[in-house]
């Protein structure tokens, strides 16, 4: 994962929000949070992200105000890379296929339409 170590449950909620959000307090975060912890746990939890280098800090008056690191379509494709090589030994075709068979409503028309364009536009372009 590029130097970036694995997050648990509540450091993924708290990425969540901060993607949400583009930048949050902690007391931003207490409040979005499920279930919310105490908000000395959600400060210590944004120490730990910051010391995995999810997120750093600005100071503005009294209070940090945290931000992502990495955008987050960088790390959506990180966390996708590490699942496609930990679950399907880098197959696309296996990762694909489960995807599709793991729900049960079907594709309607209009998102076969859209995986199909994306598919033709993946090849032409030599992915």
């Amino acid at each position: 994962m590029n130097g970036q170590k694995k997050l648990s449950r509540r450091e993924r909620q708290i990425m969540d929000i901060i993607y949400e959000l583009r930048e949050a307090t902690a007391a931003q975060v207490l409040d979005k949070i499920p279930d919310p912890p105490s908000y000395s746990t959600i400060r210590a939890l944004l120490k730990i992200l910051e010391d995995k280098g999810h997120i750093s800090h600005k100071q503005t008056g009294p209070r940090y105000v945290f931000s992502p690191t990495v955008p987050r379509e960088k790390a959506q494709k990180r966390a996708l890379n590490h699942l496609l090589h930990t679950f399907f030994d880098g197959s696309r075709e296996k990762a694909v296929a489960a995807l599709l068979n793991i729900s049960d409503e079907k594709l309607s028309n209009e998102e076969w339409q859209r995986l199909m364009h994306l598919i033709e536009e993946a090849k032409k372009e030599g992915r």
